[in-house]
């Protein structure tokens, strides 16, 4: 258990520093990031996480379950499930703003535009943190783990890589509302605390329900998937012009794909 909590600690802690150095852009960037440039970091962000749920997360709960006598894609489907339903009842409950967006979402609250924002980001932190928690945990419950740990250092790896814009289109258009770029920093960075706080419950959590890993792993995937459908890829769309959104999903896609099976 300590062993999976360190590394656990260790690869969010990975993804929130990334979050933090994609935030610090604020102090380094002065004009405003084009739209252009918005949809290949969502795109990017998009294909990294379709990625990561299957190789990182539904392949090893498929090839877990079944290790142990079941059937491997029961809990894989109804993992799946159980995670688009939670991350579909937590947007509709918790109060967040789209960047773009004038019209908020969840219950009404009379938040500051400012908090809604740093809230719709932090809202799709969470499966990244759990899918990164439970790579690590899973490593550590294997002997001779050293293939799962790479694995799952590749998949803190490619979470990371896409923290950097992901920071970055928060303290951005923070900054741009009017907010000091100091605050507007700490705030970005902030978005990104839940993935270690997540990383460690699911992996505490496992701990206790080790036979439900495979369960776990799917929730993580299913609920990556639905922030992919319900706000990555309809974002990297939006204007006329989609073919960088689309290129950045690609590009997503086969940098994660290419760290998994290199270092997995």
């Amino acid at each position: 258990m300590t062993k999976a909590l360190l590394w656990a600690a260790l690869g969010t802690g990975i993804t929130f520093g990334m979050t933090s150095l994609g935030s610090a852009m604020v102090f380094l960037i002065r004009k405003k990031t084009s739209e252009g440039m918005q949809r290949i970091f969502l795109g990017f962000a998009a294909g990294v996480m379709i990625a990561a749920s299957v190789w990182s997360l539904l392949i090893p709960a498929i090839e877990q379950a079944e290790a142990v006598g079941q059937i491997g894609w029961i809990p894989a489907a109804g993992g799946f499930v159980l995670g688009a339903a939670f991350l579909m009842l937590m947007d509709g409950l918790l109060p967040h703003l789209h960047a773009g967006s004038a019209q908020p979402e969840g219950l009404h609250s009379n938040w500051r535009r400012t908090t809604l924002l740093v809230l719709a980001v932090t809202l799709h932190n969470i499966p990244e943190g759990m899918a990164v928690g439970l790579s690590f945990a899973l490593a550590a419950q294997q002997s001779g783990a050293q293939a799962a740990l790479t694995g799952a250092m590749a998949l803190a790896i490619g979470i990371g890589i896409q923290n950097f814009p992901e920071g970055a289109a928060i303290s951005l258009p923070l900054h741009q509302e009017g907010m000091s770029r100091g605050r507007a920093f700490v705030y970005g960075s902030l978005s990104g605390i839940v993935e270690p706080i997540f990383g460690i419950l699911v992996v505490l959590l496992a701990g206790f329900i080790g036979p439900f890993m495979p369960w776990l792993l799917a929730f993580a995937a299913g609920a990556m998937i639905y922030v992919v459908v319900e706000e990555l890829i309809p974002q990297a769309h939006l204007g006329e012009h989609s073919n960088v959104g689309t290129l950045g999903v690609m590009a997503g896609f086969l940098v994660m794909m290419i760290l998994d099976v290199a270092l997995g």
